[in-house]
């Protein structure tokens, strides 16, 4: 192999690594906040659960949205020079990485997803025009960026305005979380399960098909639901506190649902740090950029265990910010949030598109908000987040335009 090229090679991989290192400190947050703000885990607890759930789902489920990311933004029969395209991925990776790593430091939930799509587009506009661009497919991207809060906010709504009509306004509201409970946990644990036996490497490699998947996911969620339901009935009213069992038994189901969410995050945003190490692999290897060849499981495992570490290492900085400061939040709010983000992220993995889980969470925080009216939000907050969102593509787009610029005039 040509020295340059396994030089790109090797840096891609350590690079890939730094990202996905990245997107743990800054996405952790969408996994665990909610119950570490409601005090449903420790932040110990939560960095180790969601840094095995984030491996977890980076492995099994990651490729699909991998996929999008290598090869559906840029159109690499554009670029004639194949080297430019795996300095262009390089760059993307360095300018996303630097941007997220800021936006860590302070305390911003910003899209990685945005980040990185906003660096492929800045390298690919300078190497060959706007036309290099897959403006169809940034299009479905895009449009994805906005529904995913709105659909995150309306699920967590619905689910929290559910469980206050089945539950809180009922004569005995702590008998009726003994039934609704193990319910919605039966419905997260055959979401969980199936979308990780249906067309994905776990369910190739036990040969398993979509009808047996069912069946396994079902089977699951039966033996979740009797399991929840035995829990449940382990916690005792406090006095005649109904209210204070319910929250008591949420805070048990929360860690379900929180893990939940951290499972999804790493099927969806794994791809934010392989897709382009996965283009770099293609095109060194082969010599062509092929967005529908195999991702290694190598690679998406390198992915999973940087975003592990990064949980590990620098997750509460913007933890404190969706935990603490957008809304108060109680263990069936917190339970709510989970439940609607992490349904969304999921069907969005499955279906390839690489969403945004910092808006989809952020989305789902501010919906079960104003559950209870627009003054249970910080809107100050908001309003800063907001501004961080809308300066992510153009800063990441830039700084990968001047990355690419100084490396194409270094290797000529």
């Amino acid at each position: 192999m040509d020295p340059i090229l396994l030089i790109i090679l090797i840096g891609g991989g350590i690079l890939g690594f730094y990202m996905a290192w990245n997107i743990g400190s800054n996405d952790v947050a969408n996994s665990m906040a909610t119950a570490v703000g409601a005090k449903a885990i420790t932040f110990r607890q939560a960095v180790i659960i969601a840094g095995i759930l984030n491996f977890v789902g980076a492995v099994f489920v990651g490729s699909h949205v991998t996929e999008t990311i290598r090869g559906n933004i840029v159109n690499p029969s554009l670029i004639e020079n194949t080297l430019h395209i795996l300095l262009g991925f390089f760059s993307s990776l360095l300018a996303a990485s630097i941007f997220v790593m800021l936006s860590t430091w302070k305390e911003m939930p910003i899209s990685t997803t945005h980040s990185v799509i906003g660096a492929l587009v800045g390298f690919g506009i300078i190497e060959s025009g706007i036309s290099s661009i897959n403006w169809s497919k940034l299009g479905e991207v895009a449009m994805s960026w906005v529904l995913s809060p709105l659909v995150g906010a309306v699920l967590a709504f619905l689910v929290f305005r559910g469980i206050v009509k089945l539950i809180f306004e009922r004569e005995r509201p702590s008998e009726s979380a003994r039934v609704v409970g193990p319910g919605i946990i039966a419905l997260t644990i055959i979401l969980i399960v199936s979308s990780l036996l249906m067309k994905t490497n776990l369910g190739r490699m036990l040969n398993i098909d979509i009808r047996q998947a069912i069946l396994i996911a079902i089977g699951c969620g039966i033996a979740g639901m009797i399991l929840s339901m035995l829990l449940l009935r382990r916690i005792r009213l406090k006095g005649e506190d109904e209210y204070d069992a319910v929250e008591r038994m949420f805070r048990k189901l929360q860690i379900v649902t929180s893990c939940y969410v951290a499972f999804s995050h790493g099927a969806n945003d794994v791809a934010n740090a392989i897709g382009p190490v996965a283009g770099i692999f293609s095109v060194a290897t082969t010599g062509v950029l092929d967005p529908k060849a195999e991702v290694p499981v190598a690679l998406l495992a390198l992915g999973g265990l940087g975003i592990a570490i990064g949980c590990m290492t620098w997750g509460h900085k913007v933890m404190r910010t969706l935990g603490y400061r957008i809304t108060s939040l109680t263990n069936t709010r917190g339970f709510s949030v989970d439940f609607g983000a992490a349904t969304t992220v999921l069907i969005a993995s499955k279906l390839g598109l690489p969403v945004s889980t910092s808006h989809t969470v952020v989305g789902a925080v501010v919906g079960v908000g104003l559950a209870r009216g627009l003054d249970a939000v910080d809107l100050r907050v908001i309003r800063k987040i907001i501004v961080s969102w809308l300066l992510t593509v153009p800063s990441s787009a830039g700084l990968s335009a001047i990355i690419f610029l100084i490396l194409r005039c270094m290797v000529g």
